[in-house]
């Protein structure tokens, strides 16, 4: 008994754990900042150059994987980008020059990008009754990884004497040492996948399941968005995006002059919206059981009226248990709403398109996402932020109102 329910959530530890070490190595490279620039001698802003690079190429991948994924299947791509990260990873340890460097980031940033889209389609394909709640384990996993990715980094560079000693023996053993485990790690899952997996339902694609529908092109992708509902609910991953996105970016900042909390309050309060990411277990696993709908609307309506309130807060005179208790609320919204998004999208996709279209509707709401500080800065700049962060609860609002008319409309049908 025990060893059969072992092999059936293999599927869900296997990529879980890819997406963990992906979510890792994306942030390793930030708390090494400073170790990466007294190694090489370049600034802040090239350092800061060559990690946007690193999220171009990973945001540009998200189609294209789904695309590949819907032909040859989902596990084939999985495997693919685990060793292509993982290459980038190792090759990080050779002391190299630093153009060097940056091209092994761009390299991970192509083995990280083509995980999430896959894995999404892989999972609602292995578990199509219980889509949301492994989804929620799925992103909550991911999730760790970057939070532990900054306790790694320090660890390193604080390591005590006797554990150095250690280190040194080792290649890379200076702020390198993380991406030796990581691409070793990265390597072995994909070694293990490969032989767990293949043969399994989430390793096929279309053309091995026999589909007479002959291979999708960009004119099928497309055609999703003649759908009204598709959409529409594309329109709700948007405003959601842009929303997170924006906050994310600016929120200790918005805290420290528009509430006139203290930079270290500001910070920590700051950590409450990750904090809170466990609550996709829950939201996930209760979609499956009332609904998508009603769990999708009410965490867009509590994440829009918690931006409502984060712009109120200085005209009430809020203080830090007021706003902590803000941005917590936020974070249990938009984090909830996550895995409910992924097993909607699959329900509303056909099987054949599933992998491309996810790429198209993610490719979206990352470019929604990567426009959305820039416009922050811009209305704060001219008008304050408590403008800029109003923008932002107006993009949430929609994102809930077109959830809430989806719903509403459904329940007609």
């Amino acid at each position: 008994m025990r060893s059969r329910r072992i092999g059936e959530y293999d599927a869900l530890l296997l990529v879980s754990l890819v997406w963990f070490l992906g979510k890792f190595v994306r942030y390793l490279f930030p708390p090494l900042f400073e170790s990466i620039r007294g190694a090489y001698g370049v600034s802040n802003a090239t350092v800061g150059t060559a990690f946007t690079g690193f999220m171009i190429v990973y945001a540009l991948l998200q189609f294209p994987s789904g695309a590949v994924a819907d032909r040859v299947g989902p596990v084939r791509v999985i495997v693919a980008g685990a060793l292509v990260a993982g290459a980038g990873s190792l090759a990080l340890v050779v002391d190299a020059p630093f153009a060097a460097l940056v091209a092994a980031m761009l390299v991970i940033g192509a083995g990280t990008g083509v995980h999430k889209t896959v894995s999404v389609r892989l999972i609602a394909r292995v578990y199509p009754a219980r889509t949301g709640r492994m989804l929620g384990a799925h992103d909550t996993l991911g999730a760790m990884g970057g939070v532990a990715a900054p306790a790694v980094v320090v660890a390193v560079l604080s390591a005590p004497p006797a554990l150095a000693a250690v280190l040194a023996r080792l290649p890379g053993a200076d702020w390198r040492a993380p991406f030796l485990l990581t691409g070793t790690l990265a390597v072995a899952l994909a070694a293990v996948a490969t032989v767990r997996l293949a043969g399994s339902p989430a390793a096929t694609g279309a053309a091995d399941e026999g589909d007479d529908g002959g291979d999708p092109g960009a004119r099928d992708y497309l055609r999703l968005f003649g759908d009204a509902r598709f959409a529409a609910f594309v329109l709700v991953t948007v405003g959601f995006s842009f929303a997170y996105n924006g906050l994310v970016a600016f929120l200790p900042l918005y805290l420290s002059e528009a509430v006139e909390l203290a930079s270290p309050t500001a910070s920590l309060l700051y950590s409450l919206v990750f904090a809170m990411t466990l609550v996709q277990l829950v939201t996930g696993d209760l979609s499956d059981r009332v609904g998508r709908f009603p769990v999708m609307v009410a965490t867009l309506g509590l994440a829009a009226a918690t931006l409502v309130a984060l712009v109120s807060l200085p005209a009430l005179g809020g203080g830090a248990l007021a706003a902590g208790a803000v941005v917590a609320a936020f974070g249990l919204g938009s984090h909830g709403f996550r895995p409910v998004r992924g097993a909607y999208l699959m329900e509303l996709l056909p099987e054949r398109l599933a992998g491309g279209g996810l790429g198209v509707v993610r490719t979206l709401l990352m470019g929604a996402g990567a426009l959305a500080p820039s416009a922050v800065g811009v209305v704060a700049d001219a008008a304050g932020f408590r403008p800029a962060f109003a923008l932002l609860a107006v993009s949430m609002g929609v994102a809930a109102a077109v959830a809430a008319g989806l719903w509403l409309t459904e329940s007609r049908e």
